[in-house]
C-alpha cells in the first residue's frame, strides 16, 4: 500500500537539493497551505487520493503561506526525486522563482487555485473563475440586503492574487448600486481568528451594519462568530470557497450564501493533467484554465459536500 508522507518544513528545511534519482521515480510532491484551512485540507485530499489511483506515491506538504518554507519544500521535492509537483501557492510574485527552480530539475509543476505573475514556467494553472464567482455571490448579497444598507468587506491576503480578483469582482456589482454604503474594509487574511477580531472592532465602530461580504468562507465564520456573541443574528454575511462549515451554518440559518470553488476537482485535475504530460509531453489544453463557480445558499447547500455539489 502506498503511503503518504507529511514533512514539517523543518525537516524539509534540512534536506539539500540532488539530482533526482530512479528509486523515487514516481512520487508526486502535493503543496498547499495549511489544512486547518478546509478547502486546502481537500485540494490535498483530492490531489492524494487522484495520484494513488493513477500510480504515483504522493508526498504531502504544507508551506503554511510561507514563500520560505514553500522554496524549502520545492527543494526537497527536487531532492526527493519528485516526477512532477501540485501547488497551492504561498503568493503570485514569490513562487515564480521556486517552480523556475523545479522546472530547471526537470520536474513540471501543476497549479491550482491561486496563479502565479509568469507564463510558461508551470505546465499547468488550474483556478477557479474567482471573478466570475465573486459576481455571483455579490449579485445573491445585493438581493439580500434590499439593495441598500452599510455593509463592511473581509479582504484576504494582500500578496493573494485571488484576495484582488474577488475583491474586485464583489465591487463590479455592488457599486451599481447607489444606497450600498461600505462602511469598512479590513484584510483579516484568509483567517478566521482575525477576522473574528476585525469583526468584533468594525461592529464596535458601526453598529448600524447590516451585511457583510468575505473573501472566504474561513473568514465569515469568524465574522459570523463576532456577529452571534454580539447578538447580531441579522446581520447577512455571504463568504466564498463552499466549505462544509458554511454549508452547515447556511441551513442553521445563519450565514446566508457562499461560493463553490471546486477544489477537490482542481485538485485531480491537476493529477490527471501532470500523469498525461509525463506519458506525452503535452497536457492537451492551455496552460491557464479557469473554472467557472456555483451559488450556494438554502436552495442547495444540501448538496454540498467537501467543496463539490453531489447530484
Amino acid at each position: 500500500m502506498l503511503k503518504t508522507f507529511i514533512l514539517s518544513a523543518l525537516s524539509a528545511a534540512a534536506i539539500v537539493s540532488s539530482p533526482i534519482t530512479a528509486s523515487a521515480a514516481d512520487l508526486m510532491a502535493i503543496i498547499t497551505p495549511s489544512h486547518d484551512n478546509p478547502f486546502f485540507k481537500a485540494e490535498a485530499e483530492g490531489a492524494a487520493a487522484k495520484a494513488k489511483e493513477l500510480g504515483f506515491e504522493p508526498l504531502i506538504l504544507v508551506h503554511d503561506d510561507d514563500a520560505n518554507k514553500q522554496n524549502q519544500l520545492i527543494d526537497t521535492a527536487i531532492a526527493r526525486g519528485a516526477k512532477a509537483i501540485v501547488l497551492d501557492n504561498a503568493g503570485a510574485a514569490a513562487t515564480t522563482a521556486a517552480v523556475q527552480k523545479a522546472k530547471d530539475a526537470g520536474i513540471p509543476s501543476f497549479l491550482i487555485d491561486r496563479e502565479i505573475n509568469e507564463t510558461g514556467i508551470a505546465v499547468s494553472q488550474i483556478v477557479s473563475n474567482n471573478y466570475q464567482g465573486a459576481q455571483l455571490g455579490a449579485e445573491e448579497f445585493v438581493k439580500l440586503m434590499g439593495e441598500e444598507g452599510p455593509y463592511a468587506e473581509l479582504l484576504g491576503r494582500e500578496a493573494d492574487t485571488n484576495a484582488g480578483i474577488r475583491s474586485g469582482g464583489y465591487h463590479e456589482v455592488i457599486d451599481q448600486y447607489p444606497d450600498m454604503k461600505m462602511v469598512a474594509q479590513q484584510s483579516a487574511n484568509w483567517s478566521q481568528t482575525e477576522a473574528f477580531e476585525k469583526m468584533q472592532t468594525i461592529l464596535q465602530a458601526n453598529p448600524e451594519i447590516k451585511g457583510v461580504i468575505s473573501g472566504n468562507d474561513t473568514m465569515a465564520m469568524g465574522a459570523w462568530a463576532a456577529l452571534e456573541q454580539a447578538g447580531r443574528k441579522d446581520v447577512i454575511v455571504v463568504g466564498f470557497d463552499g466549505s462544509n462549515d458554511v454549508r452547515d451554518s447556511i441551513k442553521a440559518g445563519g450565514i446566508k450564501a457562499t461560493v463553490l470553488q471546486p477544489a477537490y476537482r482542481q485538485a485531480q485535475l491537476a493529477v490527471e493533467q501532470a500523469k498525461q504530460y509525463l506519458e506525452t509531453g503535452k497536457t492537451g489544453v492551455e496552460e491557464k484554465q479557469l473554472m467557472d463557480c456555483v451559488l450556494i445558499n438554502a436552495d442547495n447547500a444540501a448538496k454540498l459536500e467537501t467543496f463539490a455539489l453531489k447530484d
